[in-house]
């Protein structure tokens, strides 16, 4: 079995004016992603999905050539079962044939960012094709699954002080969630309006209900510090991307000032940056987001880091189906998984780019029984918002 095709598309869903929220991001008016279409010599296709952009809007242009362009050519006549040899490949670049004999990485100077996008989105691509050639569902491959279905929490939550409950209950009625995630931050302006925005959510929830908050790393180290002062008798499950993912020094700062437990890594790319977090103690649970981190295959690097330092982890998905799946994979193989994120703004990406349907029930998502990542692509859906580029 060789590959025989590699095409990629930046697919761009317009979102309705009534399902469209605002946040630090700006009004999201659309949902994008790099999708990418990998297909063997004897027919298996595999389905993968790169991310460049905040949020789930934004341009996809250069990824995508990128994919069809530089990264494709060299996939062509290659086993797709070599994954983690093809990880390799494409992250050492030109000197990938010396770190293989050397034994230790030697990668190409533009290693993260868009790169690992891309490798992330081939990666995917690759392990769909492997559960599919051998009738298997990707969990097994990565060692089992340890639940069928994993709790997950509501994803959202951009009201103002007088409606935020309202939001975050209407999220308990749709899925029977018994955990929901706010945004804060630069959305709010200052850190006391984010506060009180919190204050009402839990008032209107109940002790009972799981409150998490995200900052998307708009905060300053003194802002997040004056944040958690404010909400430090609301019992939050966690704060997270207090500040930007750049500052590792600083998170770890805001991780010694208080106890909620911080959460982070959706902007973090490869096993080597949450190495780090966990050396400098910055951060309680690991967010990696599989369409960015490198893929499947380093997710699973990156729960294995967790699990070693005695850490949680619960996978960023707020993304389009491959990814959305790929993590699915990745939390049911992973012994330091717990929750996983289930998106409840619009999601087009999930809902109508496959065939299946995607929700939860009591607050529970299933993990997917078919073989290779479980999900079946409306190719009408995908030629419909395909951007010509």
């Amino acid at each position: 079995m060789r590959i025989k095709t590699v095409q990629a598309w930046w697919v761009r869903v317009p979102i309705e004016a009534a399902k469209q929220h605002r946040s630090d991001f700006g009004q999201v008016t659309t949902f994008d992603a790099a999708i990418l279409r990998v297909e063997t010599d004897d027919g298996l296709v595999g389905w993968g999905e790169g991310k460049n952009a905040a949020g789930s809007a934004g341009s996809y242009g250069a990824l995508v050539h990128m994919l069809n362009h530089e990264v494709g050519p060299q996939l062509i006549g290659r086993d797709p079962a070599d994954i983690g040899v093809i990880w390799e490949m494409l992250y050492n670049g030109v000197r990938h044939e010396s770190a293989a004999r050397a034994g230790h990485a030697m990668p190409q100077l533009a290693r993260r960012g868009m790169s690992v996008a891309a490798i992330s989105a081939v990666d995917i691509a690759l392990w769909d094709i492997l559960g599919k050639s051998l009738g298997q569902p990707v969990w097994r491959l990565l060692g089992g699954r340890k639940v069928d279905r994993m709790q997950a929490y509501a994803s959202g939550g951009w009201a103002s002080a007088d409606s935020i409950g309202e939001q975050l209950k209407s999220y308990i009625a749709k899925g029977g969630f018994k955990a929901l995630k706010m945004r804060v931050g630069a959305m709010d302006g200052a850190a006391h309006v984010s506060a009180a925005r919190v204050r009402a959510a839990r008032q209107a929830l109940g002790p009972d209900i799981e409150l998490m908050v995200d900052a998307h790393g708009t905060y300053t180290v003194a802002e997040a510090k004056r944040f958690i002062h404010l909400v430090n008798d609301l019992d939050l499950a966690w704060f997270e991307e207090p500040v930007i993912a750049d500052d590792k020094l600083g998170m770890a700062e805001v991780r010694a000032s208080g106890a909620v437990p911080i959460a982070t890594g959706e902007s973090e790319a490869t096993r080597y940056a949450f190495r780090d977090l966990a050396v400098l103690k910055a951060a309680d649970i690991f967010q990696p987001d599989p369409a960015f981190c490198g893929g499947i295959s380093e997710a699973m690097k990156i729960g294995t880091i967790a699990s070693a330092f005695n850490l949680r982890f619960a996978p960023h998905l707020w993304a389009g189906a491959p990814c959305f799946f790929a993590g699915l994979h990745v939390c049911a193989a992973s012994p330091s998984s717990f929750t996983v994120e289930y998106s409840l703004g619009a999601n087009p990406m999930i809902h109508d780019l496959v065939e299946e349907t995607v929700e939860a029930q009591d607050g529970m998502i299933a993990i997917p029984e078919k073989p290779g990542l479980g999900f079946t692509v409306s190719e009408r859906f995908l030629e419909a918002h395909a951007q010509r580029n």
